[in-house]
Formats: C-alpha cells, sequence, structure tokens
C-alpha cells in the first residue's frame, strides 16, 4: 500500500507538471512553425490537433454551467488563434513551394479537403470558403462582439450595486463572512471574465479578416511561382495552387467558425448554474399550446399541393407528438405538486423545508457607526468611479482618533432602496443622528456669513453647521469663490457632516473595549501606574464613565497618564464618577484651556452676578442638585442671556467661557450642552496659575 501510494503520488506530480507545461509547449510550437520548416506528416497531425481542439472547446462551452467556470477560455481562444494562424503559415510555405509536385504536396489533410469536401472544383470550393467567412465575421464574431462588449460595460457598472448587495446580506445575516467572501470573489471574476472576453472577440474577428488576406495572397502567389519559377500553364496553375488555398484555408476556416461559435456560446450564456440543453428546451417547450401551432402550421402546409408532402407531414406529426408529450408532463407535476401540498409535503422535503435553529450570527447586530446611501450617490464610495468618500471619512477617522485619544470605530457603508436616490443618513448605535439630500455631480457653495453676491442654483442648508448654502455646477466653482463663498464638493459635505455628529456624540463612541485598549496601552509604559486598578480600586465600569463625561464636555482623553493619575488618587476616597470627573478636569485643566484658547496667556470669561450665583446654589440645594430645580422663568432668562454673551464673544473672534464655582460647573454645562454649544463651562479651579482671566462679562447685573 505503501508502495502504491508513492507511485501514485509520483504519477501525479508528473501528470500535473506535463498539464502546467501543456500552454507553453504549444506556444513555443506555434512560434516554430511561422520561422521553421515543417514536413507535410506533421502538418496533417497538426491541423487534426487543431480541429479536435476546436471541438472539445465548443463542446466544453455548450457543456458548462456556467460562464465563469470555463474562465480560462479568453486564454484558450488566444492560444488557439495563434495556433491556426501558425499552421496557415506553415501550410503556406508548403503549398508554395511544392504545391507544381501535387495535390498532396502540403499534405493529406489539405488534400481531403480540397478534393473531397469541395468535389475537386475549385470555383465550388472559393464560394463555400467565401460563405463560410461571410457567416463566421459577419453573423456569428461580429453578434457576440456586439455582445461581450455590452456585457462588458453593464458588469463593470453594476459591480458596486453588487458589492453593496454582499455588505447587505451579511449584515443581515442571509450569509456569513466566508460566504461573502466567496461571492465578491465571484462579482471580481465575473469582472474579469466579461472584460477579457471583450477582447478576446476580437482575436475571431482579426482572425476571419487574416483568412481572407491569405488566400488571396496564396492564390496570387502561386500563379506567379507556378507560371514563372515552375513553367506551369495558366490553366493548370490555376487549378492546381486554388484547389490547395481553398483546403488550406477550408481547414483553418472550420476550426476557426467553431471556436467563433463557442465565443458566442458563452457569451450569450446566462450566469447560472444550469445545463444549457436543458435550459433551452425547459424555456422553449414550457408553453405546449406554442408547440401544437406549430405542429398544425406544418400539417397545413404539407396538405397543399404542390409541396413535399412526406417532408411537411412527417415534422408535423413529430412536432404534434412533442406538444402532447409536454403537456402531459405539465399535467404531471400539477398533479405532483396538488398531492404534495394536500399532504404537506413529503417527508423529505418536509424536513428539508424545516427552518434551521436559530443561532446568534442570526442576529442583526446594529452598527456603531452607519451610513447609508441612496442609489444616485454609490458613485461618491466606489473606487472603480473614482469615488473620495471612502479615503475621506478614513481621514476624518483619523483625525478624530487623534483628538479625543481613543479609536473611533470603523463606519459601514451601505446602499438603501428605501431612502431618496440623492439622500445619505448616518446613524449611532442603530439610531439616525443626522440625513441630508446632496447632489453628487455638484458643489456646495456656503455661506459664511458674508458674501458680495447671489449665485444661480438649488438653495439649501448645510447639514454639518446649518449655514445657507447653494448648489452649483462645478464650473461656476471659481466665480462662487470670488464672491465670498466656501465651496466644497459632494464628498466633503457628508465627511465633514460626519466628522460634526461624531465629534458630538464622541462619549457614545467609547466603551469597555475601549477603555481597556487605553489601559492596555499605559501598562506597557508604565506597568506600576495601571497595576491594581482595576479592580481594585475602581471598577472598568466607572472607569469608563468618567471617561465618558470628559468627552461629553469635549474634554479629550488622550493624556491618559494624568487622568489614571487622578483616578488612582481620587478613587479610594469616592466611588462617584461626577466626582472623579471634576478631579479628572481640575488635573487636566492645561490641556482643557490649551483646546480653548490655545497658547494665550489671558483667558477672556464671561461670569455670573453674586446674586444670580447664590440663587443658583440655592436652588440646586433644594434640588439635591439637580437643574430640574430650577425655576422655569429663571432657566429660560438665564438660557437667553448665556445665549446673546456667547454670540457676542464669536462676533470679537474669542472662545466663549463660562467661569464659575465648582459646585455650579456640572449642572451649568449640562444646561448650555445642546443649546449653546459653543459655549464652554469652566470652574475658577480649572484655571491654570500661570494663565490671566479677562472678565469681559458679567450675566446677571
Amino acid at each position: 500500500m505503501n508502495l502504491k501510494a508513492i507511485f501514485g503520488s509520483l504519477y501525479q506530480h508528473r501528470v500535473n507538471h506535463l498539464q502546467s507545461l501543456a500552454t507553453p509547449l504549444v506556444v513555443l510550437a506555434a512560434l516554430a512553425m511561422v520561422t521553421l520548416p515543417m514536413p507535410a506528416f506533421l502538418l496533417d497531425m497538426l491541423f487534426t490537433f487543431n480541429i479536435a481542439l476546436s471541438l472539445v472547446v465548443l463542446l466544453v462551452a455548450v457543456y458548462t454551467l456556467r460562464p465563469l467556470d470555463f474562465s480560462a477560455f479568453p486564454t484558450v481562444l488566444l492560444v488557439a488563434t495563434l495556433l491556426r494562424l501558425a499552421l496557415n503559415v506553415a501550410s503556406t510555405r508548403l503549398v508554395l513551394l511544392h504545391g507544381h509536385e501535387g495535390p498532396d504536396a502540403a499534405g493529406k489533410v489539405i488534400e481531403a479537403f480540397g478534393s473531397v469536401v469541395i468535389g475537386g472544383n475549385y470555383a465550388v470550393g472559393l464560394v463555400v470558403f467565401l460563405i463560410l467567412v461571410i457567416i463566421n465575421f459577419v453573423v456569428v464574431t461580429k453578434g457576440a462582439g456586439r455582445i461581450s462588449e455590452v456585457s462588458a460595460r453593464f458588469t463593470l457598472d453594476a459591480m458596486p450595486g453588487k458589492q453593496m448587495a454582499i455588505d447587505a446580506d451579511l449584515n443581515s445575516g442571509l450569509i456569513n463572512q466566508e460566504q461573502a467572501r466567496e461571492r465578491r470573489a465571484d462579482v471580481a471574476r465575473e469582472a474579469d471574465f466579461y472584460g477579457s472576453m471583450d477582447g478576446a472577440s476580437k482575436f475571431v474577428k482579426g482572425d476571419a479578416i487574416a483568412g481572407l488576406m491569405i488566400l488571396a495572397l496564396n492564390i496570387i502567389g502561386g500563379f506567379i511561382i507556378g507560371m514563372a519559377q515552375y513553367g506551369l500553364p495558366f490553366g493548370e496553375a490555376i487549378e492546381i495552387y486554388t484547389l490547395l488555398t481553398i483546403g488550406d484555408g477550408l481547414v483553418a476556416q472550420i476550426p476557426g467558425l467553431l471556436l467563433s461559435i463557442g465565443a458566442a456560446i458563452i457569451i450569450t450564456r446566462q450566469n447560472e448554474s444550469q445545463k444549457m440543453g436543458e435550459e433551452v428546451s425547459r424555456q422553449m417547450l414550457s408553453n405546449p399550446r406554442v408547440v401544437a401551432i406549430c405542429a398544425g402550421v406544418m400539417i397545413v402546409m404539407g396538405l397543399v399541393p404542390g409541396m413535399p408532402h412526406i417532408a411537411f407531414l412527417s415534422l408535423g406529426l413529430m412536432i404534434a407528438a412533442l406538444s402532447w408529450w409536454s403537456h402531459k408532463r405539465q399535467q404531471q407535476e400539477q398533479q405532483q405538486q396538488a398531492v404534495t401540498n394536500a399532504n404537506g409535503g413529503s417527508s423529505t422535503e418536509v424536513m428539508n423545508k424545516e427552518p434551521k435553529e436559530l443561532v446568534w450570527d442570526d442576529v442583526n447586530h446594529v452598527d456603531i457607526i452607519g451610513l447609508e446611501v441612496g442609489y444616485r450617490l454609490i458613485p461618491l464610495v466606489d473606487k472603480g468611479q473614482d469615488g473620495e468618500l471612502l479615503s475621506r471619512i478614513k481621514g476624518v477617522r483619523k483625525k478624530l482618533s487623534q483628538e479625543f485619544g481613543f479609536l473611533i470605530p470603523p463606519v459601514h457603508i451601505r446602499d438603501n432602496l428605501d431612502l431618496g436616490p440623492s439622500t445619505y443618513r448616518i446613524s449611532l448605535m442603530g439610531v439616525v443622528v443626522g440625513e441630508a439630500d446632496i447632489r453628487h455631480d455638484g458643489e456646495l457653495a456656503i455661506n459664511p456669513g458674508q458674501v458680495f453676491g447671489q449665485l444661480e442654483g438649488q438653495p439649501t442648508i448645510d447639514p454639518a453647521f446649518g449655514l445657507e448654502a447653494v448648489w452649483i455646477n462645478t464650473n461656476q466653482r471659481d466665480y462662487a469663490q470670488t464672491l465670498g463663498y466656501t465651496v466644497v464638493d459632494a464628498s466633503t459635505v457628508v465627511a465633514t457632516h460626519l466628522s460634526q455628529l461624531l465629534s458630538n456624540n464622541a462619549s457614545q463612541l467609547l466603551g469597555y473595549e475601549e477603555a481597556q485598549q487605553l489601559l492596555d496601552i499605559l501598562a506597557k509604559q508604565t506597568p506600576k501606574l495601571v497595576e491594581g486598578l482595576v479592580p481594585d480600586v475602581l471598577s472598568l465600569g466607572i472607569i469608563v464613565k468618567v471617561m465618558q463625561n470628559l468627552l461629553n464636555e469635549g474634554v479629550p482623553i488622550r493624556d491618559t497618564r494624568t487622568l489614571v493619575q487622578t483616578l488612582v488618587e481620587y478613587g479610594p476616597k469616592s466611588q462617584d464618577p461626577d466626582v472623579l470627573t471634576a478631579a479628572a478636569r481640575i488635573a487636566m485643566k492645561r490641556l482643557i484651556i490649551q483646546e480653548i484658547n490655545g497658547p494665550e496667556h489671558e483667558i477672556p470669561v464671561i461670569t455670573l452676578a453674586p446674586e444670580l450665583e447664590q440663587i443658583l446654589h440655592q436652588s440646586l440645594q433644594a434640588s439635591n442638585g439637580e437643574n430640574g430645580g430650577l425655576e422655569p422663568g429663571l432657566a429660560e432668562r438665564l438660557q437667553k442671556s448665556l445665549r446673546e454673551a456667547a454670540q457676542k464673544q464669536e462676533m470679537v473672534g474669542e472662545p466663549a467661557v463660562l467661569l464659575t464655582s465648582g459646585l455650579l460647573r456640572t449642572t451649568l454645562s449640562r444646561f448650555v450642552k445642546h443649546t449653546i454649544p459653543a459655549l464652554r463651562v469652566l470652574s475658577y479651579q480649572e484655571v491654570p496659575d500661570d494663565k490671566q482671566i479677562k472678565i469681559v462679562q458679567s450675566v446677571g447685573q
């Protein structure tokens, strides 16, 4: 058994080695035939091999279930065409050199096609050859070439939609990762195959043209050589060289026609796993009435006087029998289907139709960050159509990750036919947080506050910041910029909107996994600092809550070392996330001030009047620290005054900062978070010692 296995392995290795050498040997042999003289016997063998190769290719094309199953067809077509042209060159050499010696001078195959196939009549042979060329070139090749061009274009245009459909099936749980990978590979192979077939059809077209030119050159050259060099009479030279040339042309043209038919069959097949014979017969015989009408017409024509009765009547009766058989088969199938439905299906079918047991993969989990686009916006996310949105989103993730101090999760992009054609939608944790309509082929001219003219276009609102804007054509870009507008393309609009929403909701993007990653990275640099923090000092949940509080107030957590030091110091004293957040803010006050005011030495601030602060203190104490205890009228007036103060600071180009006591800071920060997002709230303890305070406004006086 061991020796048998060894010899079997060696044999298989040798077979694989020979198979890998087959194509290079055919190519080298073709090149050798072009340059080296060949004996007539070897030429006969190669002509026979060429015919056999064409038949094999045609039959493989017929019995292939899907076009992609014969993805090597373009390469096979190229090699077969090269071999046939090389044989033409070799046979032309023999015909011109030894044609005067007799009809078998160029081999038995050419002699047989010149005498048996066309009966030795060169006029008939010439007509038959021209008919074959017309069939090949005008009918088969031209039609297949047109179909291949259209198939290649539509296949390439449909690639983005197919890729997004695969992503949608994967996200909905209909397929797993391995199936999605296989389907993506099929889409790529399909595009490559139809693109290659578009070029391969030109091989057959060029081969047909070359056949005509070689025929004319061989006949003219044969006349000249036969009469001038060998002294043959005109009539004898015409007969010898014309018969040999036509025989040579038919030997090459028939395999070429077979390959053309194979190419046409491959390119016209639907990309479904079905046998061509079964598919054609099922579709043509699906309606017995059509076949019965055809049989009736044939029988009527057979009864007309003067018509060949036997031919028409016999064929009509055969078609009638086929119609009756098709009708009976459909009746049996309908009866079986009715019995199956009445009995609830056979045991095997019932077992097959029973739903499989649900697993966790069947649960449709929401995406952390999702972007859905209408079908007109697909070019924005398709690299094949120069879509820049993917690279813009990657840039947004990188920028925000560096600013906030943790890795922003990937953005999952998919198409959604329920959306408007030019609509996109952004969601966080499955909840829609932003949606807008854009023009993928236009640009957005945003009014920054002061412009010097009006633009013709589609008025709209900038989805990121709510500014007035106009959708314009690309050729209006320079003119809009001269008027003072800020002009951005559609990809930038979506990326900016996404960046703004992620910045406003950064706290939702940080979870236990991200917090643990930050601690693990810090542990590699300062292991003693992180050692024993979780769970001896604080639980991971409290640490996550503190980090989320900081992000919610616009404080980045990239200074993880200072943050963890503060938690290690204050963790044994308090487990309250708000207390720990306040302590962390004081420890990170330099970073906070730098984010607000940069390196400036003086900080312009807005303060509350002492009387107002006292009232707020009393209100919060009465409500145990909840801002819901604030009297509604007072809350409305306070909000209005703070908004006006913040707008004044924005008008002069300075940051809007409210400075208050530590007891009020957290409550007021939540109070203005969504109503006055530009206003930052600091406590007195959060101002570094080396910074000076400049009170620009006092609210409540």
